[in-house]
């Protein structure tokens, strides 16, 4: 698997414009696909690492090369380490497909960097959860925009050497300098997630701290609400050894630099603990900013066969369930869940199968929205003002 490519703070501000130009300047949408034809021999991919294997990390997790072999699609896959890499990949073009969390999705629609998918196209789409076939952040105007792929939900993970019998249950661990169980200073062992919306995990641990705030929603803030998080991100500056965007970095991180505590996905603590190392993972008390990622197709895609052909791949009960094993993720097809030798019998539990109601799964923040009357801080202002935490300002 190769590491991710990184888009570095200055880039943000670039992405954002990009983003707000797109809106204005996109071409008109294509019409959907109302037939298959033959492949065009490739699909060129943007995804999230660790989300498209094929057996080149572990030969047990391989679900491009049979898919290949059917179809006569090369499978091409870009890696992203941010929902702002992958705004910025679809801008620039040359993809047919992306695996878009909430947070990115809604700007790749508002931008029209994304076509209407065709489900009749996709005959398994019958087989997604009900929760997920007509979820906001993919579903607009009555118009489907892409196929749901997994869900999870950011957790906390920490070395159990460190933390003994005293495992952590809050975020504190992570935005409080203080000391841990081993008697030693959390500074320079903790990490933070290196991308703007991370802003919503601080604001969703002042939710729980800090009540007279009023917080409602983490990606809804007033001025006053805004204020408070960053200001909390500020001093968590402090203590914090790297922001990560790479998830294996991280993991080298967690082996050979010392990190003890960070936000992670499951699929580094799977990794890790494949390794024999001493992790572990909770949900802490105040809860957890989460992702439903979304298979989108460009609006200009040079390959729409194969494509198609992926989309429907892609919700196949053998695909799911193995990515839900690897990736430490919740199948869309929950029938995956069941006779998955990879996946084992409680492995969607494991991964967060009965959370689905507590996770502040991720979106784009907007100027006008549900809870704030007054209006909203917009995302723009998420990116450059996280880019100023990230420098100490």
């Amino acid at each position: 698997m190769p590491r991710s490519p990184r888009t570095h703070a200055l880039a943000w501000t670039a992405l954002a414009v990009a983003s707000a130009l797109a809106i204005g300047t996109a071409s008109a949408q294509p019409k959907m696909l109302q037939k298959i034809g033959k492949g065009e021999g490739r699909v060129d991919i943007v995804a999230w690492p660790g989300y498209i294997e094929r057996g080149a990390t572990d030969k047990s997790f391989d679900w491009v090369t049979d898919f290949e072999k059917k179809t006569g699609c090369k499978v091409n896959v870009k890696t992203a380490g941010t929902s702002d890499e992958m705004v910025a990949l679809m801008n620039e073009g040359g993809f047919d497909l992306v695996t878009a969390s909430g947070d990115a999705s809604m700007r790749l629609i508002a931008g029209k960097k994304v076509q209407p998918v065709n489900t009749a196209l996709v005959p398994s789409y019958k087989n997604v959860d009900p929760r997920l076939q007509k979820a906001p952040w993919h579903y607009v105007n009555n118009t489907h925009y892409g196929v749901p792929y997994q869900w999870g939900y950011n957790v906390l993970m920490y070395n159990t050497k460190t933390f003994g019998s005293q495992p952590p249950d809050s975020w504190k661990v992570v935005f409080e300098e203080m000391n841990l169980p081993d008697g030693k200073p959390n500074k320079g062992r903790v990490q933070a997630f290196d991308g703007p919306i991370y802003i919503a995990d601080a604001a969703i641990y002042l939710m729980s701290t800090r009540p007279e705030l009023g917080i409602k929603d983490p990606y809804e803030l007033n001025e006053d609400q805004y204020k408070a998080a960053l200001t909390l991100l500020r001093a968590q500056r402090k203590i914090v050894a790297r922001y990560w965007h790479d998830a294996f970095v991280q993991i080298d991180d967690f082996t050979n630099e010392g990190v003890v505590a960070s936000s992670s996905w499951g699929f580094q603590a799977n990794v890790l603990k494949s390794k024999n190392a001493p992790i572990a993972t909770v949900v802490p008390k105040e809860g957890a900013s989460g992702w439903a990622d979304t298979t989108m197709m460009h609006a200009e895609a040079k390959n729409p066969n194969c494509a198609y052909m992926w989309l429907e791949h892609s919700v196949s009960r053998k695909l799911q369930g193995d990515l839900a094993a690897w990736f430490g993720s919740v199948p869309v097809v929950l029938d995956a869940c069941k006779g998955n030798p990879l996946l084992g019998e409680k492995g969607c539990e494991n991964n967060g199968l009965g959370s689905f109601e507590r996770i502040r799964f991720w979106k784009t923040p907007v100027s006008k929205c549900a809870t704030q009357p007054a209006g909203c801080v917009p995302y723009h202002r998420w990116v450059t003002d996280y880019i100023a935490v990230l420098g100490g300002r």
